[in-house]
Order: structure tokens, then C-alpha cells, then sequence
């Protein structure tokens, strides 16, 4: 007796023996094979009627039989069917086949023996037939049609709409529901937003125990916005609510509800809040909620009842149609707040407002301490010194970082993750990939690299300015070269001396070029959008200017968003003429320090011809006077080559060269504000 597989559904049964290789069509392929067969049927029976018999009198039935031309002939009930013989004399017919209808009265023994006479092989076949068989012969390739756009287009359409009807399956809500069990998401696994998880903490305990705040007669907040900019965890904080309350989670898109057809978001609205309260305790989940909750009546094309508003209107009546005791908290997410319909944020609907901002050094800390539990670190690897080289950098930012660096380990062979590799990943997710093979003219590498020495000349002597991390001039994505700081903390408001610093730093690419060169290139263009941004920011919007005094010259947004300027047009002239000031009397003193330090200069740009890329204890040391005197990149490349005696198939060491940027090919600093 054999042995049992533990699979009882498995077995084959023993009266219906099945081959051993031989499998069961899938659902797909059994489909298809039905397809298949009427489709081949239905060309049989279209054929078939292509090449219909021709209709004849009697009249033209008796020459065929003088003329002895009928190579076929059955005679039936009450037609005659027959096939001429090939000859030149019958071809207007277009057929050799021919019918003659006649009645059986008619039919009498001396037609019959004429025929039997003309055509020996006649076949006879008078007997009669029943109507029903007549009539499901003609119905029969109707049939097979009705069946066919049955079963291939509207269970096509059903099955589209999820089931429960054809058409009004487009009304059913397409959220995606994942039960207590499978929601592995806890706050261990959400870090950097410190604030915002302790903010939802009461949600979780409504969610777990809802008679400790109806005891006093409390009520729980109906909705929860979540704000923030994209990739800072809205999202993730949302499947921790639910893995921490254990209860079912409905997610769906805000772009999930409009379809084709009008009504449909509206209806999809009502049956996800139905569904959410019959699975109470739980979290309804809405992402891109700015998607359908716009400020109504700022469409340009006037109308007031389009689906988008519908679907709004849907969701605010049933937000208002919450219970004390429903157990349902809505949770919304959004990067677009300003764009939301006043009556979707009032008290009553989304009554609390969570900010999801970008994590500080210490969230980044955090962030990247839970995604590099996954990976295997090395010894030198420094997540604090990470976490500060990346400022503005979002959570979804810094776990790309980590799983970036563990393929770029990977590549290089490596047991673990190095600094290098962590350095690397970073400047690979903020500014691509570095183009180590471009082939780089040798006078615009050369301009290139007196460039971001001018840039760090000037960031090493402003004791105002960031800390210098690395200069490069290797080419990343759109940069001929970059300038990185290491800002030493996070920068909630700026000075002015730290602002004027900005400019300065960003002025002294164009001026190393016009010093060494005796001309000036296209390479500074992001340098003077930077300097131009910062400028124009310190005299209409922080007050830093004597002239203009402490008035505030921004645009103000006017109706469907269009800015408005708030000043005359003599005051606009004079924010041009002090930004214009401000930018002269800058770079005349940028450009007197760089001449005080005209040698080291030199010296920073020459290491970066040898070198390629220069750390900020390097610029150091040089600015000192000190002499580098570390290998070359290629020296490194041909010692491998010469020790393991064949060409080398490893790429070059990593050399990042990012940060929060001073320069990305002529300047890339982020302006404040």
C-alpha cells in the first residue's frame, strides 16, 4: 500500500485513473479553451452559410434535368438540393449548388421517375421532420453567439466590477482590507516622528478600551489628518495605529473614487463607511485625500456638480453620520493641506491636524538605526555622522539609503557595510549615480576644479558657513562637480550672518574662474539662481534690510492661486536696487578674500586634479600648507593590477561627494524658507 503524501485532497481517485505528468487546465486555460472552440464553431457555421445554395423555379429545376447538368441531386420532404456538373453553360449562378422548394402534393411518380431517370444516384428523403428540430437548427448559431457575449463580455464586466451584479458592481468600494492578524506594523517600526506618534496615542486607546472615555462622556476624534511632505511616514504611521490597536485596516486611494461614470465615487464612499461600520472596531484609511476633498467651487469651468465634488459631498455626509459608539476613526493623509475644502478639516469631520514634518538629526538617527536592523553594518560605520550629513533627507529617503548601500556592498564583494558604501547611497538617492567614465575635456576640468576650490576656499575661511565635508569633481547626474557641507545641526531659523555666508560660499566658483581663467562659464548658473533666491528672501520676507525696513514684500495669493503684488511699482524698484546692492557689496568682498588667498586656492584645486575628490581634513591640511601625500586613485587601481597579475574587473573605490550642498555643478544650495 503506498505511503500517504499527507494530502488528501491530492489523491487521485482510484476510478478515474489520471496519468502521472498529466494536470488539471486551470480556470484561465479552461476559459479559453471554450473560447477557442466557439469561436471555431462559429466560423464553421458562417461558412457554411457563405456557401449558401442558389433558389431556382421549377421551371429552371426542369432544363437542368433536359440537359442532363445535375451531377448531385437530394430530393426531401419539401426541397430539392443539388450540385451542377462543372460546365461554362451555368456560371451566372455564382454556385454550383441549388435549391427548389416545392409542395409534397406536387411531387408525384412521374417527377420521380424522370429524376431517377436523369440522375441514377439521386438520394430520397421524404420523410417528414418535426418543426422543433427544424427550428433549433436555424437557432442554434444564434445561440452560440448569445453564449459567446455571455461568457466573454459580460462576465468580463463583472468580474471587473468585483462581483454582485454587472453594473452595479462600478458602485463597490476597491479599498483593500488587511485583517488584526496581518497587520505587522507596531510604533517600534515608525521612528523620527516622536510627536506625532505620541498625538495618536489616545486613538489607539479609544480603539482598545471605548468605555473609559464614554464614562465621563468624552468623545474620540472622528478623523485624523495626517500633513506632511511625501515619504515622511504618513502612511506607516497609519498601519501602526492599526497594529497597535489590533483592528482591521481599510485602505484606499483618493483617486480610487472617481471613475468613468458619474455617481460611482460617491456610491464607492457610501459602501466603504457600510463595510467599515460592520467590521467596527477598525481604521479607514484615506491616502492622496486631496485627490477629492479640493475647496469646491474653484473649478473655471463654473459647474458645481461634477464627480469630484460628489464624492466630497459623500464623504462629508457620512463623516457627519458617526456614532459615539461606532468605533470607526477615519485617517487621512495629504501633502497638499491648503488645498483642502474648509468644511472636510472643521471640528466634527477631521477634528485633529497631525504634522508628519522631515525628521531632525536625531529622527534621522532613529529612522536609520530601524531600517540598518536589516542589514549587516561594519565596524566603522558611523550612523550619527549619517544622520547629520543628511539634512532635509525624508524617512523614505534614508531606508533607500540603507538598502541602496547593501547592493553597492554586495557589488563590491564585501563581508559588510562600509562608511564608504553609506556615503555612496547617499549621493546616489539625492543626485544619481557618479559618471566615473565621462570623458571630460582637460581645460573644462580644470575649470571645473578651480571652481569648487573657489567654493571651498571661501566656506573654510567664513567661520558663519557650514562645516566643509568633501569637495569633488566628479561628474553625478547633472554636476560637472559639488561642494559639501556637514551643517553641525538642524537650522530651524536663519541668521543673517548665516545667510550672507550662503552667498559668499556660492559667489566664489564664478569669481576662482574669472581670477585663474580671465573668463567666466555657465557653471555658476545654479549659483546665481541661489544667490538671487537668498537675496531677494533677506529683503522682502525677513526684514534684513535698512532701506526697506521691517515690512514684509511677498507675494500674497489671490483668487484660484494667482499671486498678487502687494506694492507699488516705485517700492518694486527699490527691492530690485537693494537686492542689487546687496549682491554687489557681497561679491566685492567675496572676491577680496579669495585674493588674499589666491595661493591656497590654487594648491586646493591642483590636489582636486590629482585626487579627483578632497575630504574636509584634506582642504585642511592644504589650507595650512601641508602637502598630501596619499595614493592616487589610479595608483590604487594599478598596485590591484600588478599584484593579482591580470586586469581589474572591481570598479574604482566609492567617492561620494553629496551633502546638503553647497555647490552641485556651480552651485546647488537650498534656499531658506
Amino acid at each position: 500500500m503506498p505511503e500517504s503524501d499527507g494530502n488528501e485532497s491530492k489523491k487521485p481517485d482510484p476510478k478515474k485513473p489520471t496519468p502521472p505528468n498529466m494536470k488539471m487546465p486551470s480556470r484561465g486555460v479552461a476559459t479559453w479553451m471554450v473560447f477557442l472552440a466557439l469561436s471555431l464553431l462559429l466560423v464553421v457555421v458562417f461558412a457554411k452559410g457563405f456557401d449558401s445554395p442558389q433558389q431556382i423555379t421549377i421551371n429552371e429545376f426542369r432544363k437542368f434535368l433536359d440537359d442532363d447538368a445535375i451531377e448531385k441531386l437530394t430530393v426531401k420532404e419539401n426541397r430539392i438540393i443539388g450540385v451542377l456538373k462543372p460546365s461554362e453553360r451555368y456560371p451566372a449562378t455564382g454556385t454550383r449548388k441549388f435549391e427548389m422548394l416545392y409542395l409534397p402534393q406536387a411531387m408525384d411518380s412521374r417527377w420521380m421517375d424522370r429524376i431517377e431517370k436523369k440522375v441514377p444516384d439521386a438520394e430520397f428523403s421524404v420523410a417528414p421532420r418535426s418543426y422543433w428540430v427544424e427550428f433549433l437548427i436555424a437557432m442554434l448559431p444564434w445561440l452560440f453567439i448569445f453564449l459567446f457575449i455571455y461568457l466573454f463580455v459580460f462576465r468580463q464586466i463583472r468580474a471587473a466590477g468585483g462581483g454582485g451584479g454587472m453594473l452595479g458592481n462600478f458602485g463597490r468600494s476597491r479599498h483593500r482590507v488587511t485583517s488584526k492578524e496581518h497587520v505587522k506594523v507596531s510604533f517600534g517600526d515608525v521612528a523620527g516622528i516622536t510627536e506625532a506618534k505620541e498625538e495618536v496615542q489616545e486613538l489607539i486607546e479609544f480603539l482598545r478600551n471605548p468605555k473609559r472615555f464614554q464614562r465621563l462622556g468624552g468623545r474620540i476624534p472622528r478623523g485624523v489628518l495626517l500633513v506632511g511632505p511625501p515619504g515622511c511616514g504618513k502612511t506607516l504611521l497609519a498601519k501602526a495605529i492599526a497594529g497597535e490597536a489590533d483592528v482591521p485596516f481599510f485602505s484606499i486611494s483618493g483617486s480610487d473614487f472617481v471613475e468613468m461614470f458619474v455617481g460611482v465615487g460617491a456610491s464607492r464612499v457610501r459602501d466603504l463607511f457600510k463595510q467599515a461600520k460592520d467590521n467596527s472596531p477598525c481604521i479607514i484609511f484615506l491616502d492622496e485625500i486631496d485627490a477629492v476633498g479640493r475647496r469646491r467651487g474653484g473649478n473655471f469651468g463654473g459647474g458645481g456638480h461634477d464627480e469630484r465634488e460628489q464624492t466630497l459631498n459623500a464623504i462629508l455626509v457620512e463623516m457627519d453620520g458617526f456614532d459615539t459608539s461606532d468605533q470607526v476613526i477615519v485617517i487621512a493623509a495629504t501633502n497638499r493641506v491648503d488645498v483642502l475644502d474648509p468644511a472636510l478639516v472643521r471640528p466634527g469631520r477631521f477634528d485633529r491636524e497631525v504634522n508628519v514634518s522631515l525628521p531632525d538629526v536625531q529622527g534621522r538617527y532613529e529612522i536609520l538605526k530601524v531600517h540598518a536592523r536589516k542589514v549587516r553594518l561594519g565596524p566603522n560605520v558611523d550612523m550619527r555622522r549619517l544622520a547629520r550629513a543628511t539634512p532635509m533627507f525624508s524617512g523614505a529617503e534614508l531606508a533607500a539609503i540603507i538598502n541602496e548601500s547593501a547592493i553597492i556592498a554586495t557589488m563590491g564583494n564585501k563581508d559588510y557595510i562600509e562608511m564608504d558604501d553609506l556615503e555612496e547611497a547617499r549621493d546616489k538617492v539625492r543626485w544619481g549615480r557618479a559618471r566615473r567614465s565621462r570623458q571630460v575635456d582637460e581645460h573644462d576640468k580644470k575649470v571645473t576644479a578651480y571652481h569648487e576650490a573657489g567654493h571651498a576656499i571661501v566656506q573654510v575661511k567664513l567661520k558663519d558657513a557650514d562645516p566643509l565635508h568633501k569637495v569633488s569633481i566628479l561628474s553625478r547626474g547633472p554636476y560637472g562637480g559639488a561642494t559639501f557641507s556637514l551643517p553641525e545641526r538642524d537650522r530651524m531659523v536663519y541668521t543673517q550672518e548665516y545667510l550672507v555666508a550662503m552667498i559668499q560660499v556660492a559667489f566664489g566658483g564664478r569669481i576662482a574662474e574669472d581670477m585663474f581663467f580671465g573668463e567666466i562659464s555657465s557653471g555658476a548658473s545654479m549659483d546665481i539662481k541661489q544667490v538671487t533666491a537668498i537675496a531677494r528672501q533677506m529683503v522682502k520676507e525677513y526684514g534684513m534690510n535698512e532701506s526697506l525696513g521691517f515690512v514684509f514684500y511677498g507675494d500674497e495669493e489671490g483668487e484660484f492661486g494667482m499671486g498678487r503684488r502687494p506694492y507699488s511699482d516705485s517700492t518694486a524698484d527699490r527691492i530690485d536696487q537693494e537686492v542689487k546692492k546687496l549682491v554687489d557689496k557681497l561679491y566685492e568682498q567675496t572676491a577680496q578674500l579669495m585674493s588674499t588667498n589666491r595661493d591656497v586656492l590654487a594648491a586646493i584645486a591642483e590636489a582636486l586634479l590629482k585626487y579627483e575628490t578632497l575630504t574636509g581634513d584634506d582642504v585642511h591640511a592644504i589650507v595650512r600648507g601641508e602637502t598630501l601625500n596619499r595614493p592616487t586613485i589610479s595608483d590604487i587601481l594599478d598596485a590591484e593590477q600588478t599584484n593579482s597579475g591580470s586586469p581589474v574587473g572591481k570598479a574604482r573605490p566609492a567617492e561620494s561627494e553629496s551633502d546638503a550642498g553647497i555647490d552641485l555643478g556651480g552651485g546647488s544650495l537650498p534656499a531658506p524658507g
